[in-house]
């Protein structure tokens, strides 16, 4: 019968995650049909006061029993000095119109890192307007993530982008775009960024490690009645660091790909074990403070 396309070998699991020369091509294809189907950059994209872009970063790293390298998500954990301290993130931020759209027309140059990634002409001439908007969100992702990890941009290549994400309790649309790192293994955190992990795909896709995070919310001073609770999906790391909670709208890009890449979805949440945590008044202003066990 032959091979399968390279977006269904990812999907159906036949490419090991080692194999990086067929497991990239494969998620990168994977990437475009999905892609490809339904419109990613509407009016919204436009406020620019309102939109984030964020890098969901592939990388090397080897597996804690030892073997090959096998592909790993690279995320930072936010620090004490910023928002929502202790999260775990994609590298990424706001558009600085100063620096991304001059940045985003070199991108899709032929020799650009836009430009060298395969579907790039067809997208760009099927979709001119979207490519414009991806081009300059690619570029605002990539400067931040030099800024934040000294991230190099040239060694970057481009996998495609995936759905937005709108987050539940701030007002922001977040564009994340997946992009592979073959060979960059030191990065250089600044202050915004405690630690920078690497989570292996392999533990990503083991439906053991997902759990129902059980969250406090803190209620406004003053106000009547227990405090609210809820119930939110997330991904639970046992690093040699200590253990790490992975969710919200981090979770929610990391669950995308994998949906899209490998046709992975985690357990029902009412079948998770439960982990609490709170959520200070802090935190849900948009302030320092989450409290986790």
């Amino acid at each position: 019968m032959g091979e399968p396309p390279p977006s269904r070998a990812a999907a159906d699991g036949r490419l090991p995650l080692s194999d990086f020369k067929r497991l990239i091509p494969a998620i990168t294809a994977a990437l475009y049909d999905h892609a490809s189907t339904a419109p990613l950059y509407d009016a919204a994209a436009g406020d620019l006061a309102a939109t984030s872009a964020v890098l969901l970063l592939l990388g090397r790293c080897r597996p804690q029993q030892g073997g090959a390298s096998e592909a790993c998500l690279v995320l930072n954990k936010r620090s004490a000095a910023v928002r929502q301290s202790g999260d775990l993130c994609c590298p990424g931020g706001g558009v600085s119109p100063r620096f991304d759209f001059g940045l985003a027309r070199i991108l899709g140059l032929p020799i650009g890192p836009l430009g060298r990634w395969p579907f790039w002409r067809r997208w760009r001439r099927k979709k001119p307007s979207e490519g414009r908007w991806l081009a300059l969100y690619y570029a605002t992702a990539l400067r931040e993530a030099f800024e934040e990890m000294r991230l190099n941009p040239l060694r970057v290549r481009f996998l495609g982008p995936l759905p937005p994400q709108r987050l539940v309790l701030f007002r922001r649309l977040i564009y994340p775009l997946a992009a592979w790192v073959p060979h960059q293994q030191r990065f250089k955190p600044n202050r915004e960024v405690e630690r920078i992990l690497r989570i292996p795909l392999r533990s990503l896709l083991s439906p053991e490690n997902y759990v129902r995070y059980q969250l406090t919310m803190a209620a406004p001073a003053g106000s009547p009645g227990p405090a609210p609770v809820r119930d939110v999906p997330g991904f639970r790391w046992r690093a040699a660091h200590g253990t790490e909670l992975l969710w919200g709208a981090t979770y929610r890009i990391a669950m995308s790909f994998l949906k899209i890449a490998f046709g992975f979805a985690p357990p029902e949440i009412a079948h998770l074990p439960r982990v609490t945590g709170r959520l200070t008044e802090g935190y849900l202003a948009g302030e320092r403070g989450t409290e986790t066990p």
